[in-house]
């Protein structure tokens, strides 16, 4: 029997050391210890994928939490199911022992761990529809207060009306433009509209 951990932080800037520390502490080897940094809404991982190919009957899984394994309640029951009744490997909860599929293996275990199995897997997905709801409502709420969204606004020049101006009476070509207000052509053609410059004819 072969004892693994697998660890799962939503982001690439969140960190993953109280699930390593936990995984540290009982034995397993680094080696067999998975890591993804990805968001749980669905089980196309790689780290976790690498898990799989591994896993063989009799091998034992541990994961700190339910959401760790995922949030979407639907595919933890169905990877639950694959891991257990397909490839006949135990699963340990660390933050909850009654999900721990080395116990209670009769009828009422069996039963209980499916139930609480369950419960957790709907509060799962319920906290990451309510991290999305939250998030959404922050966008919103910082776009009413002015607050802009995504890339920096590139500003032009002091002098970009005079520039603007040049172009506009043909002294300045559109890539001497460019060059000299540091501005892609988009952001330009927006600034002229902007300030209702049309070149002449």
């Amino acid at each position: 029997m072969a004892v693994y951990g697998y660890v799962r932080v939503s982001a690439a800037d969140q960190n993953e050391d109280r699930q390593l520390l936990a995984m540290t502490e009982l034995s397993i080897p680094p080696t067999n210890i998975f890591v993804d940094k990805l968001s749980g809404k669905d089980f196309n991982r790689p780290a976790y994928n690498a898990l799989l190919s591994q896993l063989c009957e009799g091998d034992l899984l541990y994961i700190a939490s339910i959401d760790r394994l995922g949030r979407n309640y639907e595919e933890i029951q169905n990877q639950w199911r694959i891991l257990t009744k397909e490839r006949i490997v135990d699963i340990a909860v660390i933050d909850m022992p009654i999900l721990d599929t080395r116990n209670g293996k009769d009828l009422l275990g069996t039963f209980l761990a499916d139930t609480v199995l369950a419960v957790l897997s709907f509060v799962a997905q319920n906290e990451r529809e309510n991290i999305k709801k939250r998030q959404a409502e922050g966008i919103e709420a910082a776009r009413k207060r002015g607050v802009h969204m995504g890339r920096p606004v590139k500003r032009p020049p002091e002098n970009f009306l005079e520039l603007a101006k040049q172009w506009q009476h043909g002294k300045l070509t559109t890539a001497e433009l460019i060059m000299l207000t540091d501005l892609t052509e988009t952001t330009l053609y927006r600034r002229l509209r902007e300030q209702q410059i049309v070149r002449k004819k």
